[in-house]
């Protein structure tokens, strides 16, 4: 008897799952939430990609930035802040780092004396191709198992979740 009642259970919060998380507030099974395990998976990529980073002198939350500015390109803080998802005092702290490690620089905005244009430094650019491959690896490694198809379905599911996060902010 207490094995179709685990039955019925776990059908039963499949059916939940399924039907867009309909669990009550005294009934939270966060290992069936996909949020849980976007949380989950990003703090295990960056525990690992800092600690494959660190001899590169980069930090997983470095690179998205340094990334944008890659090839020439130069942006503003406001600008990088916006691309990046995070506030202005984050993104100032962030570039401080990463002008103290001698990564980026700053120039007076032609346009704007009291706004900079951050860009690459060339230390930064020659380090950026490692910094990538070291990120390529990880993607691969937490992808094994996974066919090329499931990758890029994984890859569109991902994107329309993206999308609805952007929406709802």
């Amino acid at each position: 008897m207490a094995a179709i009642t685990d039955l019925h259970r776990n059908l039963y919060y499949t059916h939940e799952f399924i039907g867009c998380y309909a669990m009550t507030a005294n009934d939270w099974q966060p290992m069936i939430t996909p949020g849980h395990y976007f949380s989950r998976i990003a703090r295990g990529l960056a525990r690992v990609g800092d600690a494959r980073l660190r001899p590169l002198g980069f930090a997983t939350a470095q690179l998205p930035v340094l990334s944008a500015l890659a090839d020439g390109k130069q942006m503003s803080q406001a600008d990088l802040a916006r691309w990046a998802k995070v506030e202005q005092p984050s993104m100032a702290q962030l570039l401080a780092r990463l002008e103290r490690d001698g990564l980026v620089r700053r120039e007076t905005h032609p346009d704007d004396r009291r706004s900079s244009l951050i860009s690459l430094t060339d230390a930064a650019r020659k380090k950026l191709p490692a910094g990538r491959e070291v990120l390529r690896q990880g993607n691969k490694e937490a992808t094994r198992g996974l066919s090329a198809a499931e990758v890029k379905t994984l890859l569109a599911l991902l994107q329309r979740v993206s999308a609805n996060v952007d929406a709802m902010e």
